[in-house]
């Protein structure tokens, strides 16, 4: 989670939501990370996840990341959440929770569908507290 920690400081530095994302390997090791780069991207869909999965497919060379752990700062939205079923990643572990826009325990739920293929062993609440102090400074900022 540090390393995730450090893509969302990076992340906010640059002026993006600060959601940072790593993918470990099956043994342990990183195989790629991120974080939001929405803004820069002009990309809607450039969230950490997103990002983080598509490099660590492009540097297994596999559309699926089997026996690959995903952690995030953030609860995954529903797009993200999705994408995690698609590339059957085996752990999803993430920070600070979004009841307004997760999709994971809030929201839709996308792992509990009957239309879900692939459902990743969650754990939610890891170092929630400063995953989310760095969403709230963030807003914090840029809110009157």
């Amino acid at each position: 989670m540090d390393e995730a920690l450090a893509e969302a400081r990076a992340a906010a530095a640059r002026g993006e939501i600060p959601v940072g994302a790593v993918v470990l390997g099956p043994g342990g090791g990183i195989l790629a990370r991120a974080g939001n780069r929405t803004e820069a991207d002009s990309d809607a869909s450039a969230h950490a996840e997103l990002l983080a999965l598509r490099a660590a497919a492009q540097r297994q060379r596999s559309p699926r990341l089997i026996g690959c752990d995903l952690v995030v700062t953030l609860e995954p939205c529903p797009m993200c959440a999705q994408a995690i079923s698609l590339f059957r990643i085996r752990r999803l572990v993430f920070g600070a929770y979004d009841p307004k826009g997760g999709g994971v325990e809030h929201g839709p739920r996308i792992y509990d569908a009957s239309s879900c293929h692939h459902r990743p062993e969650v754990i939610g609440g890891v170092r929630e507290t400063d995953s989310a102090a760095l969403l709230r400074a963030f807003f914090r900022d840029r809110r009157p």
